[in-house]
């Protein structure tokens, strides 16, 4: 099969500088936002990705123009009214659940029916955590059991809504306030601690936002409506991305890497919080803000006296997409890792936190495993020699990229099905590795 790779070594010493593939949340807001500004938004170092390619052609779909130049994204908006819709109108969001809940935000004024259809997996996931809220602005929204495909049919009557967001869901969130620049009126959201980047897009858009921040929960009050001028925007690297690198350099013999100009918002950067926690010592360079996210350059060597750690559930909104692979450091610690309340990790692409507790027994770690939480008994001795079959694991990308870690750094014979899953998120993965010195058949 052409769509299975093999690894039946560990990866060699290294010492190397990369770049990764921009921020996939930051690439797929900006299309979206751009295609409601007023004039032509330049974007650069975006995300090429399955995920990213679906949000472009959905908005095309939708009459927004926009050319790939040389080194950047041109897109052409026409305001907060400026989608244009047949009678009815079909697009794909693929497997992407960020492109799909927000654009349901910008739909909210469209009077023609849209439906919004995705891959299996995408199709499996919950609709009813962004639908519900949305419906209050007055919109019509339509799916059996909440599930895709979803129908959406706006107005021109929206009215503004107050929202308590308790899940901790950027998306749900980022939704609300996409429908609220289009609504007039005080439009309120009282959110869990999440990823800000579309707060801090609208404060660089100078859209009238207000957040007052609270210690478990952000104050948001939008006023609408609300259009904006079009801008350049140069997308950071992924810390979701870089997080597979920096476990690779700390389960690895003798290696460093150093990965330049990565998004370190705070809302993201609970993977780093975690691993130094295990004592990874990553550091941190180079900090600098551009529009209102901080990024860095992040650099980390090998570490052989990891420890367990019982990790704070404050954590866990920062760090949901790179459990997984803290799950991989926690296996080679020392002494008991604990992770609580994680039951997001199941309404993913997959549900991870199943397949990650099926995954570290079949590598031979003891895991006991309650509703949510998990406890991993750490083994600083772990090396593979068996041979290993991943597959049906509902093409998850994060599920193949932590397997291509495990094999790379704790041994044995691995047969990972499903490479084309990375498309949807980091296509580049397996080429960025091949430079590091891994050999992947």
């Amino acid at each position: 099969m052409t769509n299975q790779i093999k690894i039946n070594r560990i990866i060699n010493s290294f010492d190397k500088e990369i770049e990764v593939s921009g921020d996939k949340s930051l690439s797929i807001r900006c299309v979206l936002l751009a295609s409601q500004a007023i004039g032509t938004s330049k974007i650069y170092n975006l995300l090429e990705s399955e995920d990213v390619i679906n949000s472009l052609k959905s908005i095309k779909k939708l009459g927004i123009k926009f050319k790939k130049k040389k080194n950047y994204y041109q897109i052409d908006g026409y305001g907060i009214n400026g989608y244009t819709t047949k009678k009815k109108i079909e697009i794909d969001a693929g497997n992407s659940g960020t492109f799909a809940r927000l654009i349901l935000g910008l739909l909210v004024n469209s009077e023609n029916e849209v439906k919004i259809i995705g891959d299996k997996s995408l199709s499996k996931r919950d609709f009813k955590r962004v639908s519900e809220p949305l419906k209050r602005f007055g919109v019509n929204i339509i799916s059996k059991n909440n599930r895709m495909p979803v129908k959406i049919i706006g107005t021109k009557y929206l009215r503004p809504i107050e929202y308590y967001e308790k899940l901790g869901s950027a998306q749900c969130k980022s939704s609300v306030m996409l429908a609220a620049i289009k609504t007039p009126g005080k439009t309120k959201i009282i959110a869990k601690k999440s990823r800000d980047h579309t707060e801090l897009l609208f404060k660089y858009l100078k859209m009238p936002i207000t957040i007052l921040k609270k210690k478990e929960y952000d104050f948001i009050t939008i006023n609408g409506p609300s259009n904006f001028s079009a801008f350049n925007y140069k997308v950071p690297g992924d810390i979701s991305s870089s997080s597979f690198f920096l476990v690779l350099a700390i389960l690895s013999t003798k290696s460093k890497i150093l990965i330049k100009n990565v998004n370190i918002n705070n809302s993201r950067t609970g993977i780093i919080k975690i691993l130094n926690k295990m004592n990874a010592k990553i550091i941190l360079k180079n900090k600098k803000i551009y529009k209102g996210e901080l990024i860095a350059d992040i650099t980390v060597s090998s570490k052989k006296n990891l420890k367990g750690i019982i990790c704070p559930s404050r954590l866990n909104s920062s760090a949901i997409d790179e459990f997984l692979i803290i799950f991989l450091v926690a296996a080679k610690a020392k002494g008991v890792s604990i992770f609580r309340n994680l039951g997001e990790l199941n309404k993913k692409e997959s549900p991870r936190l199943d397949i990650a507790t099926n995954f570290l027994k079949m590598i031979g770690i003891k895991v006991k495993r309650e509703k949510n939480n998990i406890k991993i008994f750490g083994n600083p001795n772990l090396k593979l020699s068996e041979n290993y079959v991943i597959k049906n694991f509902r093409k998850d990308h994060r599920i193949f990229m932590m397997s291509c870690i495990a094999a790379l750094t704790f041994g044995g014979m691995w047969t990972i099905h499903d490479s084309d899953s990375i498309n949807s998120s980091f296509p580049n993965f397996l080429s960025e590795l091949k430079k590091l010195g891994a050999k992947i058949n």
